[in-house]
Order: C-alpha cells, then sequence, then structure tokens
C-alpha cells in the first residue's frame, strides 16, 4: 500500500475517533441521550473529509520521511569504528 494511503487512512481514522468523542460529548449527558445515528454520520463525514484532504495536500510527515530515505547515505568506511 503507497504510504501517502496508509498515513491518510491513519489520519482519517483518528479524525473520526476525535468527532465521535467530541459528538457524543456535545449530545448527551447520560448514555441512553446519545444520538448514535449523528454520531455515525458526523464521524464518518469527518473520516472522509480528512482522507480527501489528506489525499489532495499531502501530508508532511510522508514528505519528511520521502527526503529522508530519498538522501539518506552510506556512512564512510572511516566513519565505522570497530570495536576490534
Amino acid at each position: 500500500m503507497n504510504t501517502l494511503i496508509k498515513a491518510s487512512l491513519i489520519r482519517a481514522l483518528w479524525t473520526f475517533c476525535e468527532v465521535a468523542v467530541v459528538t457524543i460529548g456535545t449530545n448527551a449527558t447520560f448514555l441512553s441521550d446519545v444520538n448514535w445515528m449523528m454520531v455515525l454520520s458526523a464521524s464518518v463525514l469527518g473520516f472522509i473529509v480528512a482522507f480527501l484532504k489528506c489525499i489532495a495536500t499531502g501530508l508532511p510527515e510522508v514528505e519528511y520521511a520521502k527526503h529522508i530515505y530519498m538522501n539518506a547515505e552510506e556512512p564512510d568506511d572511516a566513519e565505522v569504528q570497530d570495536d576490534e
């Protein structure tokens, strides 16, 4: 799986959970008062928006990781010290 898609799905799932917590917290005092359909609807919408935004704009952590891995240099023999 593409790194950008995997990171976007993780971020979107995080957003899903955050929206669910906020919606439950502002919607009800007791568990029986929670409008679960509204919680699910708002959370799914947050997931979709977060995922599409990440795909459209990219993620800084993915770009940083690409930069690090693409520009990584092998250490010189002089830098590697053996304890012999």
